[in-house]
């Protein structure tokens, strides 16, 4: 049986495989189907604490894999499946396999909701097209931007854009913003901001599927077509968290989040179980803050293991 089992490679779950291993509780981490998470996927990495002149996002991820495999993390490709909790001993299934486990932190991230469009698939990332202004916004300077969404996520990730690009495009599927209404005044009275009501993305161009040079958009109500130049799209219509394998054990929100227990940000309604990062962070998403969740459940761990000693 494994002291403590960490489901999620993303920097929630590396950090929790390094403060664990270097406690000496011998962490077995089950990659997933995205070993790294999301940054992998990024191209520069500047707000991370510790690299004044950034680092690629894949760098990033593998520094910290191998920070966390020098002091004796496990790591085994895997995707858990489904969980019983309801014993004393944990118990995860992926595959043909099935683990044991005293402790379980779950860093299973989220995955964010996409067009579908063939184009996106290949401009995501360094070709232009993201899910995160306070990620990449700094890198359109002067630029003009577009942003896909109309809830209070999209109204924020337009807002953040505007100290940055030049113009900012802002295309909604409806005649009005679904965000709250002082995010939706801010955002309708901020003058960067321009408004494609009633418009969805048909294609997002790119120069020989490189670089985003515009994203062509279809009036649902007059058919119209028209393409918008600009270097960036921000796709900002939700993230979808990944907890299903486990919420038949722990507690989520109406969204499927995680829902944290007891006064705790990563404790859940299991003893033993933890959740860090994205997966129950619908606010912050940030590599900073996910790190900094993985810490809190991997002492959270240890000092539970302690107490039953």
């Amino acid at each position: 049986m494994e002291n403590v089992i960490i489901v999620g490679t993303g920097c929630a779950g590396l950090t929790a495989a390094l403060y664990t291993a270097r406690a000496n509780l011998n962490p077995l981490v089950i990659e997933g189907k995205q070993p790294g998470g999301q940054l992998t996927t990024t191209s520069e990495v500047e707000n991370f604490p510790g690299w004044p002149d950034g680092i690629d996002g894949f760098s990033l991820m593998d520094n910290l894999r191998k920070q966390a495999a020098r002091f004796g993390t496990r790591f085994e490709n895997n995707l858990i499946e489904s969980v019983d909790f309801s014993g004393q001993t944990k118990i995860l299934a992926g595959g043909d396999k099935t683990y044991e486990a005293r402790t379980v932190i779950i860093s299973t991230g989220a995955s964010p909701r996409l067009l579908g469009l063939e184009s996106e698939q290949k401009l995501f990332g360094t070709g232009g097209v993201s899910t995160c202004a306070t990620c990449d916004g700094a890198f359109y300077r002067n630029m003009d931007v577009v942003v896909v969404g109309g809830g209070d996520s999209a109204c924020e990730e337009a807002l953040f854009l505007t100290r940055f690009a030049s113009k900012v495009s802002l295309i909604h599927r409806r005649d009005e913003l679904r965000a709250s209404k002082i995010m939706a005044d801010r955002t309708l009275a901020n003058k960067k901001i321009e408004m494609c009501w009633n418009s969805v993305v048909s294609e997002i161009e790119g120069a020989d599927d490189h670089a985003v040079s515009g994203v062509t958009i279809i009036n649902v109500k007059s058919g119209e077509e028209k393409t918008i130049p600009c270097k960036g799209a921000f796709i900002a219509i939700g993230h979808i968290p990944n907890t299903q394998a486990f919420s038949n054990a722990i507690r989520t929100d109406e969204n499927g989040y995680f829902l944290s227990e007891n006064g705790s940000h990563v404790k859940t309604n299991v003893e033993g179980v933890y959740v860090a990062g994205d997966c129950m962070d619908h606010v912050y998403r940030q590599a900073i803050t996910a790190a900094g969740m993985g810490c809190q459940a991997a002492i959270e761990a240890e000092r539970w293991l302690a107490e039953r000693e």
